[in-house]
């Protein structure tokens, strides 16, 4: 209010010089050097307004989504709540190794010359499990485009901020991404191409959904994981995933978010896992999601259910941050469109949960036959 008034009173003064010109009256320098002050005043305020916006826009930005109504309150995963479960675990009729065992007794995952190389975190696959996860990659790639009609994309590993804050990875985890010296950030996750791939767009509503995948590699400095899994690869530096991602109508996101969580669950279900379907809790949810389910494999080794994949409703909280929108049959733009992402899954834990899940009393590993096609025909990984 008070630029506006400087400004229309500074205005009001250049008609009165020029009129004073023009008509030859008399002397306007105290005019004149009222619009001075008057143009420096509303300089600063340019300034302060700039600093008073960056604030502003900072604070926004480190407010979460907006939860969905079925979300149950609670603190962390103790208040997440099992929907169902397929499988059960198995009696595997000996005591179970987990996966950083088997691995080292076959001689095909060494994670001491890879800490010699990088530090901790970082594995080296060697002989059948290295083409254990190159399968499992493969056999999810074209389960997703040939059944579930997935376009797959390759991305750039290397992303921009305004990339990064589009699907609100800045500033909420900048601690937990890897940035380069020229300014880029490694990514943790292909969601974070393929979903901006549509920013600053407005899409036709015929195209919508659009439904793509990828199997990336991903970077994660784990900065809030001091301590967790520290043994074997369960929370990796570097690590691969094949992401879905889906953009969509708002009216049909819920329908989405359930059909992209079965696109994941038919992945557990070839690979004869047993899994869960969990939904997070208010405390567990993440920051960009409105709603998530978790999928969980049951891990034998450790006697216990870990996470191998996500999939999560942002509904228009990512669109807006990267104001992506759509447009209708009529050809007016009809407002943002909601995305969604979800792993489709995590390869480096499908290696982790067939290991401990197909484990033989020799400490070979048995290939799931809905995999085998992938390994060539190989049923079983021995110790060569």
């Amino acid at each position: 209010m008070e630029m506006q008034e400087l400004q229309a009173r500074r205005n009001a003064i250049s008609k009165q010089v020029g009129l004073a010109k023009r008509s030859g009256a008399a002397d306007t320098a105290q005019l004149e050097q009222e619009a001075a002050d008057l143009r420096a005043k509303i300089d600063e305020l340019e300034k302060y307004a700039k600093v008073l916006s960056a604030g502003i826009h900072a604070h926004l930005a480190a407010l979460p989504n907006i939860l969905d109504p079925d979300v149950p309150d609670g603190p962390d995963e103790t208040a997440n709540k099992v929907l169902k479960q397929t499988g059960a675990p198995r009696d595997l009729g000996f005591e179970p190794k987990q996966h950083f065992e088997l691995g080292e007794a076959l001689g095909m995952m060494d994670f001491e010359t890879a800490s010699k190389m990088a530090g901790s975190r970082f594995t080296i696959l060697r002989g059948g499990l290295a083409r254990l996860e190159r399968a499992l990659g493969q056999l999810m790639l074209d389960i997703h485009t040939t059944e579930h009609g997935y376009t797959e994309h390759t991305v750039p590993y290397l992303v921009n901020d305004a990339t990064m804050f589009g699907t609100n990875q800045l500033p909420k985890f900048a601690e937990d991404s890897f940035r380069t010296t020229d300014g880029r950030w490694l990514i943790a996750t292909s969601e974070i191409p393929l979903t901006n791939t549509v920013a600053g767009e407005i899409v036709a509503e015929a195209k919508l959904p659009l439904r793509l995948t990828a199997l990336s590699d991903c970077f994660r400095s784990e900065a809030g994981a001091a301590g967790r899994d520290t043994r074997g690869m369960l929370r990796q530096h570097q690590f691969r995933k094949v992401e879905l991602v889906s953009i969509t109508h708002p009216d049909h996101s819920v329908a989405e978010q359930e059909r992209m969580t079965g696109c994941a669950e038919r992945i557990l279900e070839l690979l004869e896992l047993p899994y869960r379907r969990v939904l997070l809790s208010s405390g567990d949810t993440g920051f960009g999601a409105a709603r998530t389910f978790d999928l969980e494999v049951w891990l034998p080794g450790q006697q216990m259910w870990r996470e191998i994949s996500s999939c999560s409703n942002t509904r228009d909280f990512q669109a807006r941050r990267m104001n992506a929108r759509f447009r209708n049959a009529e050809g007016k733009v009809g407002g943002f469109v909601h995305t969604l992402n979800g792993s489709g899954v995590a390869v480096g834990r499908a290696v982790i949960a067939v290991m401990e899940n197909h484990q033989q009393a020799d400490g070979s590993i048995r290939v799931p036959q809905g995999l085998v096609p992938w390994m060539g025909g190989v049923e079983f990984i021995r110790k060569a």
